[in-house]
């Protein structure tokens, strides 16, 4: 592995999913897509499920600060409920065109999600190391992480369905965006906290460079983990690898 790593301080290994565990192809062509096409009569079926509504009722308040921050969302009416309901249907195919990372729109999207993998109609998709790696990391009694935009039930969703079988067993710990953006050195003290050990005792590995600088920021160890070879730049005191096999080898 990269001689930037310490590798005997490793105690964590804290793993990105889109373009780092799962090709970006599967999230941009199959899961963004289905959402947005399931959204209006998923809104339509569990309208009255009071955690959809407090779903719609976060979509609102982002609404708000999207228009205080000089945005322009479509307009949101709330003088009915069928206005309230096609303002949230509206509004989410707009976040979801924009890849937006809020909160409201992630767990809505893994609502949704939920429902297509229960039917059937969606399976989770990773690389092939990634498997041969957890199994790897567990013998070296290493704890595996995941931090994604993506809703922690999202997450569980995914690595429960793949054609590697269910991978959930190896992971002990699943963070979203309810920790904080995954650009912000914030966030990554709050998953550091969260655990018994030092952050130079994780190993946060992302194919995106601003989420490595700030997880370094907090004292991880980080490597960018470019898969099809097209990273321009990354950050001088970071390795870059192109699949999981060198990562803590036996």
């Amino acid at each position: 592995m990269c001689r930037l790593i310490d590798e005997s301080q490793i105690r964590v290994i804290l793993l990105d999913i889109e373009g780092t565990t799962t090709p970006i192809e599967f999230v941009y062509q199959t899961l963004f897509p289905y959402a947005g096409r399931k959204l209006e009569s998923f809104l339509r079926e569990h309208a009255q499920d009071p955690e959809i509504q407090s779903l719609i009722q976060g979509l609102r308040a982002q609404h708000d600060l999207d228009k205080r921050n000089g945005l322009e969302p479509p307009g949101w009416l709330d003088n009915t409920e069928e206005a309230r309901l096609r303002s949230s249907i509206a509004y989410g195919q707009w976040l979801i065109a924009r890849d937006s990372k809020c909160t409201p729109l992630k767990s809505l999207q893994g609502r949704i999600w939920q429902q297509g993998f229960t039917d059937g109609e969606l399976h989770g998709e990773v690389f092939p190391d990634v498997r041969i790696a957890f199994e790897r990391w567990r013998r070296q009694k290493k704890i595996i992480g995941i931090y994604s935009s993506g809703s922690v039930l999202a997450q569980q969703l995914l690595f429960r369905t793949t054609a590697s079988g269910d991978l959930t067993s190896y992971i002990s710990a699943f963070f979203d965006t309810r920790v904080g953006t995954k650009i912000e050195g914030e966030s990554y003290k709050k998953i550091v906290a969260s655990f018994s050990y030092a952050p130079n005792q994780f190993l946060f590995i992302s194919d995106a460079v601003k989420e490595i600088e700030a997880a370094q920021s907090v004292g991880m160890q980080a490597i960018l983990c470019d898969r099809d070879g097209r990273a321009s730049s990354s950050p001088t005191a970071v390795g870059v690898i192109r699949n999981f096999d060198g990562v803590l080898p036996d």
